[in-house]
């Protein structure tokens, strides 16, 4: 077999071989034990190749999807990275390997408590299933990891003629979500026996942990590393800067990265050429509006008509802190499973026009925090999305008499 090692069309071939016998129904292991007998390590292009010609050849997607999770189980461990090129802070492939790193560590956490859960007494299990909850909701945000591979990079690599593997991807993709969605729906059931979780685990939590798990490993020994082989640096420019408008996932990247040849730009610079954003009682530019929105002393962030998380002012004495990590998150995966039904009756009672504001406060240590929820409607009345205001008002409780104006020095 020695003459498959130095022989990139005879690693393909045997490596396609072997794909085929796990269509054939040939046991994983086996399969796994003939490759490290005959190739050892294959290098991450020859695998995309493959992947691709097996579609080419007629293999139907929907069987290649069937053979994804298998194959990868089989090439793990044995695919050579060691051409993948670095890549610095910031840039898009760093952010998502950051990121799955997160999602490796919840979905760490997630398979622990469900141990726990399987050991522990009946009576343990409420607080337990609001754990899950919560660390469920968080991995729901892997959305928008996917979304940006979906949206941002899929496309460039198909104007290169890549198109089997991300098609191969996005239905995994889609598998997943599907996972984490029943995985949600099943622990906000009310008062779910520890029987019935124990079945819901085996057909669908735990089959959504795997499937995350087992896409950080498809990503970083395949797609990273062929994307990087793939792609220009101005088109990873262009997906940088896309970014943010989908959001990222459980990770705030601290660092923009930028290169060097790129002329220095930031959101305001249109506007601060002279381009105004106008209102029917005035206008002003970006930087304007930014720094009065950061200078008002509460708490802003708006909820889009579609319950996702658009924006949040970054005033520095804000009282709930938050990260970019929220932005185009479900509202009701930002809140503590505990609250998150209340967060979705509002959210209800205003798209249904029952109510327009639900104020709230709660004592924090020295703080009285108000915290209050609008509805944002248009002229005609159409629900536009809901406006959460905070802000400490124990120094208001406490004034007395008057301090005029002119009192001023």
């Amino acid at each position: 077999m020695s003459e498959l090692l130095n022989n990139s069309q005879a690693r393909k071939a045997r490596l396609k071989e072997l794909i085929l016998k796990l269509h054939q129904g040939e046991p994983e292991e086996k399969v796994r034990q003939e490759l490290m007998h005959s190739l050892s390590q294959i290098p991450y292009g020859e695998v995309v190749e493959v992947e691709q010609e097996l579609i080419s050849e007629g293999l139907p997607e929907s069987e290649i999807l069937k053979l994804c999770d298998a194959h990868s189980a089989v090439l793990q461990g044995n695919i050579d990275l060691s051409g993948t090129k670095n890549v610095p802070e910031g840039h898009p492939i760093d952010v998502m390997t950051k990121e799955n790193i997160e999602v490796k560590k919840t979905t760490a956490s997630a398979y622990g408590l469900l141990s726990d859960i399987e050991k522990s007494d009946e009576s343990e299990l409420p607080d337990q299933l609001l754990k899950l909850r919560g660390l469920y909701n968080n991995l729901f945000d892997v959305d928008k990891h996917y979304q940006r591979k979906e949206y941002l990079l899929f496309p460039f690599l198909e104007q290169k003629g890549i198109t089997g593997p991300p098609k191969v991807m996005w239905g995994k993709h889609d598998e997943i979500r599907e996972l984490l969605k029943g995985s949600i729906e099943i622990l906000q059931t009310e008062s779910i026996a520890k029987e019935e979780l124990a079945a819901a685990s085996t057909i669908v939590l735990l089959p959504a942990l795997k499937g995350l798990d087992d896409m950080t490993v498809k990503e970083e020994e395949i797609l990273f590393p062929m994307s990087l082989d793939t792609l220009s640096e101005k088109e990873w420019y262009e997906i940088s800067k896309q970014s943010l408008e989908i959001g990222y996932c459980l990770y705030d990247p601290p660092k923009e990265w930028k290169p060097d040849w790129a002329r220095e730009e930031t959101i305001n610079e249109v506007q601060k050429s002279g381009e105004n954003i106008q209102l029917p009682t005035g206008g002003f530019t970006a930087e304007e509006l930014m720094c009065i929105l950061n200078t008002l002393p509460v708490d802003i962030t708006f909820v889009d008509k579609n319950d996702k998380v658009k924006y949040f002012s970054q005033n520095p004495d804000r009282i709930f802190q938050r990260n970019r990590a929220i932005v185009n998150r479900d509202v009701r995966h930002c809140h503590p499973p505990a609250s998150s039904h209340i967060v979705d009756k509002i959210v209800q009672d205003f798209k249904n026009g029952t109510h327009n504001r639900a104020p709230f406060w709660i004592a924090m240590g020295d703080k009285f925090i108000h915290i209050e929820y609008f509805a944002l409607r248009n002229e005609k009345g159409e629900y536009l999305g809901t406006l959460e205001v905070s802000h400490d008002i124990s120094r208001y409780r406490e004034l007395e008499g008057e301090q005029r104006i002119l009192s001023y020095t």
